[in-house]
């Protein structure tokens, strides 16, 4: 069996206010073109398919008509995908009916049966081989939000409940599965010992709880499909337990990653082979600095002139990042002077101060922060801050995480 894994996507994600529907577009044209070439049995999306929980409809019609398109051109293609913490699970699933008729399975949410037992059928997804065999199951693990994992007959303790969801599937796939079939994890979760991004992804992780281990995932299971941190990896050097990556560049500290699909061969439940294919780059990002003011405006004019043949909307994304030793009013009309006529389509200038007085001054006020580099978190600990005096102390700040969670959950309803 050939599996493809891919994560991360978000569709309708906006680069500081600039749309990315041109690089989805060409993602999705390319992963089309795979799938045509290499035919494999399964396509693994694993979750944040959406960039919101109310995504744009240029977005969700780029998910669906790429899924038509995919079940088009490749009748025999099983798609599994997953609700990612970005993702309304509701929403994902809203339209499950319809999908499966293209062989495409929307997992959202974890439900409870009457006695309190998981509803595993609905998260085990047989994964039929080209002969149209069963080579293997699916165990679909949306992100689980707190309300799902905790309660009176599993308790408070929101990691654990977590854990009990993940150990309870994949008992119940051992059960289900014939000698021969592989069984194969989709989940959208932090797994310890992965590498986060500098300021892309959201945290998962309430307050100051740890992130999950990979013990979870046993030997039984051949393959583990990871979405939600950007950069491609292995969790703790396994070989079978993956994050496949996003597949553009979500922000600026992602433009060194090498985007990436996985592609996947297992002989039963052996896992043979994980190779990566290489996502073409439709728009390259471009960081100049922290540079002096004076170095940035002579970098900023030997940057090649715009070509009126040239596609407009594959001009790189720029990021201008200047140390000043004061504030300059005029910085930004200065910047954009400079880029008259310039083949790059500047969409933030950060301000880094070295600062002149006291320590904490310097400290304080040693760089200028967007509010969209700030989570929620990072923001009530500063107005904590302001308040009080004083940091936040780590009950608090789970009580704050528990409170958001909640929020996000209401606004999730579609």
């Amino acid at each position: 069996m050939r599996l493809f894994h891919t994560s991360d996507w978000h569709l309708g994600q906006n680069l500081h206010g600039q749309e990315r529907d041109f690089e989805h577009a060409c993602f999705l044209t390319w992963l089309l073109a795979q799938l045509a070439s290499q035919r494999p049995d399964v396509l693994l999306i694993a979750g944040d398919i959406f960039d919101t929980v109310n995504p744009p409809v240029k977005a969700q019609e780029r998910l669906y008509d790429f899924i038509v398109s995919a079940h088009e051109q490749q009748p025999q293609l099983t798609i599994v995908m997953i609700a990612g913490n970005h993702d309304s699970g509701s929403r994902i699933e809203l339209p499950a009916p319809l999908m499966r008729r293209l062989r495409t399975h929307a997992l959202g949410r974890v439900l409870w049966l009457e006695d309190g037992q998981l509803d595993s059928e609905r998260l085990l997804i047989p994964l039929p081989a080209a002969n149209g065999e069963i080579a293997g199951w699916c165990l679909a693990l949306p992100f689980l939000r707190p309300a799902e994992v905790t309660g009176a007959l599993l308790g408070d303790d929101y990691l654990r409940g977590i854990g009990q969801v993940h150990r309870w599937l994949i008992e119940a796939a051992k059960a289900r599965r014939q000698p021969g079939q592989a069984l194969v994890a989709i989940s959208h979760a932090h797994m310890a010992g992965g590498s986060v991004s500098e300021d892309s992804e959201r945290s998962l992780i309430i307050g100051s709880a740890e992130a999950l281990p990979a013990s979870l995932f046993d030997a039984s299971v051949s393959y583990v499909a990871l979405g939600h941190l950007h950069k491609p990896q292995k969790v703790n050097g396994e070989e079978r337990i993956r994050y496949s990556g996003s597949p553009i560049p979500l922000s600026f500290s992602e433009i060194g990653y090498k985007h990436q699909i996985l592609d996947i061969v297992l002989d039963g439940e052996t896992l043979v082979s994980v190779e990566p294919r290489l996502v073409p780059r439709a728009v390259d990002l471009q960081r100049l600095g922290p540079l002096p003011f004076a170095e940035i405006l002579e970098r900023l004019a030997e940057l090649p002139d715009v070509d009126l043949l040239a596609d407009l909307q594959r001009q790189p994304w720029l990021e201008v990042r200047v140390r000043l030793d004061e504030p300059q009013p005029d910085l930004r009309q200065q910047i954009e002077s400079a880029l008259q006529g310039k083949a790059v389509r500047l969409v933030r200038i950060a301000a880094e101060y070295a600062g002149r007085g006291a320590r904490e001054d310097e400290e304080d006020n040693a760089r200028l922060v967007e509010l969209d580099q700030l989570s929620p978190q990072d923001l009530f600990s500063r107005a904590w801050q302001d308040h009080y005096g004083n940091e936040v102390d780590a009950q608090t700040l789970d009580d704050f995480a528990l409170l958001l969670q909640e929020v996000q959950l209401e606004d999730e309803q579609p």
